[in-house]
């Protein structure tokens, strides 16, 4: 079954990054690949394992002609440890107000350990060189989605 939103042209955001930069989304992917991925938290077991999954990764995502960008709701000066602790070689974007997360059903209820709370859930977008939203993966395992959306990539782009 297929989210509502592949298909779908990705909103238009700004969202700053830790490389110091601001991203301008679909604007600056223009013309390639770009995986968008969701997570609640920095430097958590969880999201600590994908990430430096797709650390580990990168180079195969860059063969395939995509660019990773990491999202979460944390500050840019706890993004900035989380990179230098893992030695991240990827930015990672800020979205506090959940100006992407929000429209993209990402920010909402979420439950752990039998407590519901307000939060981002584990989510991740495939936009094609077009703009368009061409696989949503929610909820995803983080030990499993970096092989899963390498896969579509290299299928969607036919590397």
């Amino acid at each position: 079954m297929s989210d509502t939103w592949e298909g779908k042209k990705l909103p238009e955001v700004s969202l700053e990054s830790s490389d110091g930069n601001t991203v301008h989304l679909p604007k600056d992917s223009a013309g390639s690949w770009t995986l968008l991925y969701f997570y609640p938290k920095d430097d958590t077991p969880g999201c600590t394992k994908q990430a430096c999954s797709y650390r580990d990764n990168l180079d195969e995502f860059k063969k395939a002609g995509a660019r990773v960008f990491g999202i979460s709701s944390d500050s840019l000066d706890s993004h900035k440890q989380f990179i230098g602790k893992f030695n991240l070689s990827f930015p990672l974007l800020s979205d506090p107000k959940q100006t992407l997360s929000g429209p993209l059903g990402v920010y909402g209820d979420q439950e752990w350990q039998g407590r519901v709370f307000k939060g981002l859930s584990r989510d991740s977008f495939l936009v094609g060189p077009d703009g368009t939203i061409r696989k949503v993966w929610r909820k995803v395992d983080p030990t499993r989605t970096v092989a899963e959306t390498l896969e579509a990539i290299l299928k969607e782009a036919g590397a």
